[in-house]
């Protein structure tokens, strides 16, 4: 895949599958704009990859999209590709459910991907370009103890298919990648303690027909066969990368 010449927008670039993406995206040819909370992790992320900008921002700003928007705009002239992978997960039985824990949820994996597609379509539009939103397997699939997680990224998947109708006539297309367990820092970023993570960890693989988590190097090329521009009369479609676990 060659992305020489294209911007791409990457947010939760801190870590794990965003980390993987901005990578992958600077090593096809693409200048890449990582966004995240966190500075050191992004300066990680574009160790050795000029190609690779950090902007550290938090999505939950409702004025972070149009400033992660702008500094690509600055620093790129372009932008060709929005991918939409930040992203919170919660634990949260319905009988612990509150609001607020309902509102953030929403607020990063909702909300945040709305604004930065929206601030980001006069300059898709120009470029006839992508957006790749990163769902999970259990948008579609059941995920008791943290059904609100499940329903943000079944939201996630709605407005993929919408904005795929919606963009269709101005040459953007608009895709979904939704992961099954994949390694990364999002169970121990929601607090849970590491003897929990693991046995989940271990659960998951038990369940997952191919015998193993997804590593998020696999999953970041599919983010990319996406985003390709060849990649021509594919939209409003969500890809299910998760080892056969949505088949169980």
């Amino acid at each position: 895949m060659d992305f020489t010449g294209r911007a791409v927008v990457v947010t939760g670039a801190g870590s794990g599958i965003g980390r993987a993406a901005s990578r992958h995206f600077a090593d096809a040819g693409a200048r890449v704009i990582g966004v995240g909370r966190r500075e050191d992790a992004l300066k990680e992320t574009a160790a050795d990859r000029p190609g690779i900008a950090v902007h550290p921002a938090d999505l939950r700003d409702p004025d972070a999209a149009r400033d992660v928007i702008d500094a690509a705009i600055d620093r790129w002239g372009r932008l060709d590709v929005l991918v939409n992978n930040a992203g919170a997960t919660r634990m949260m039985p319905l009988a612990d459910t509150t609001s607020d824990g309902i509102a953030s949820l929403f607020e990063l994996n909702v909300t945040a991907p709305s604004l930065l597609a929206g601030a980001a379509l006069p300059h898709l539009r120009a470029a006839k370009g992508a957006i790749v939103n990163v769902s999970s397997t259990y948008g579609h699939r059941p995920l008791p103890g943290a059904a609100h997680y499940a329903a943000s990224k079944a939201a996630l998947e709605h407005l993929t298919r919408s904005w795929a109708v919606e963009l269709a006539a101005d040459g953007i297309r608009v895709n979904a990648l939704a992961p099954g367990p994949t390694e990364s820092e999002a169970l121990t970023a929601a607090g849970l303690a590491p003897a929990v993570v693991d046995q989940i960890k271990r659960d998951e693989a038990a369940r997952i027909p191919l015998g193993r988590r997804g590593d998020p190097e696999e999953v970041a090329t599919w983010i990319l066969r996406l985003a390709d521009p060849r990649t021509t009369w594919l939209t409003g479609q969500t890809l299910t990368l998760d080892g056969g676990l949505e088949l169980t």
